[in-house]
């Protein structure tokens, strides 16, 4: 395609954001890492090693990083966002009046604006306009897999296909497949809740339960996700697909999930903050929970097994009550009449 020497500007420097400049960079695309931390972007930009997020992991000669946002962006053909969910909104905004002409955006941001529990892409549009193409990438993908150059597939989901297909192209690669959709508010659920839902597998995994609870939890989680789904207009595909059941069993049942070490702690008995600094990264889940209860009770539907979290995440519930809540629940049908219809 015409983009394939495009500039492309990644912004957020973490774990997420470097492994997916790696893989464009690695792919032909000159590309600049635009990050905060001045230390870890001189790593990048001289020895070619994150040694924060991703110690010891070769990164690309080509891929250049940055402190100054209005330098990295200059000239590119699109720009990929990957910050935490609580920095996006501020993220776009300062980059609105720097976006080149033309230039779509994309985030790789998995979460809901905290506060408002709105969906990424209404953030992106109300600040950047209708006319700007938007895109979410999302799919099961540890980060540090990715720079490894283990095999992967994502999807991305868009407003608009001709730019989903370029972002997707510019992925796509021996190691890694990128497929496209454009169910943009199904792929961002399922790429929030699966979040909150590793949480609760974490937590049964660190009370020993054993793995019939942990397959019942993630069964019943990606059963949530549907009933979600189908009352905010997201389609059941997109959450049965990447977006939904592969991110949410990747995350339930991988130890590089933050959000999972995080249940394996509680479950163990450590207390949230000092599980928090321990990983010492973004937990998303945290403040998910919040958001994910939110769209639910505006649309008057049971979420259970995240609204235990939640409970557990603000000590309003030990996780032993939170698990003695959930198994007190009455009998039922496993799905309702009326979910696909």
């Amino acid at each position: 395609m015409s983009d394939q020497k495009q500039k492309i500007a990644v912004l957020g420097a973490g774990s997420w954001g470097t492994a997916l400049a790696a893989l464009v960079s690695r792919h032909g695309h000159p590309t600049v890492l635009w990050g905060r931390d001045a230390a870890v972007i001189e790593a990048i930009d001289r020895q070619h090693e994150n040694p924060r997020y991703l110690p010891g992991i070769a990164l690309p000669d080509g891929l250049r990083a940055t402190t100054d946002l209005a330098s990295a962006v200059e000239g590119a053909g699109w720009i990929l966002v990957v910050v935490p969910s609580h920095a996006f909104t501020e993220t776009v905004r300062t980059l609105a009046p720097l976006r080149p002409q033309g230039a779509g955006v994309a985030w790789a941001t998995k979460g809901f604006e905290p506060g408002s529990g709105r969906f990424l892409h209404e953030v992106a549009g109300e600040i950047l306009g209708d006319a700007v193409p938007l895109a979410v990438v999302t799919g099961p993908s540890f980060a540090k897999e990715v720079t490894l150059g283990l095999p992967t597939a994502i999807t991305v989901h868009g407003d608009d296909a001709e730019f989903a297909q370029q972002v997707a192209e510019a992925m796509h690669g021996p190691t890694f497949r990128a497929y496209t959709g454009d169910d943009m508010v199904g792929a961002e659920l399922g790429g929030a809740m699966k979040n909150v839902l590793a949480v609760a597998t974490g937590v049964a995994d660190g009370m020993q339960l054993g793995l019939n609870a942990r397959a019942g939890l993630i069964t019943r989680g990606l059963n949530e996700m549907l009933r979600l789904a189908a009352v905010i207009g997201a389609r059941p595909e997109t959450l049965m697909g990447l977006a939904g059941l592969g991110d949410l069993v990747l995350t339930c049942t991988g130890d590089l999930s933050r959000n999972r070490r995080l249940g394996l702690a509680l479950g163990r008995g450590q207390s949230l903050g000092d599980a928090v600094r321990e990983i010492g990264q973004v937990v998303e889940s945290v403040q998910t929970a919040d958001e994910v209860m939110r769209q639910a009770e505006a649309h008057g539907i049971e979420l259970p097994i995240s609204n235990a979290v939640r409970a557990v995440l603000h000590g309003e519930l030990t996780p032993e009550a939170g698990l003695r809540g959930l198994l007190a629940r009455e009998q039922k049908p496993e799905y309702p009449a009326t979910l696909f219809q």
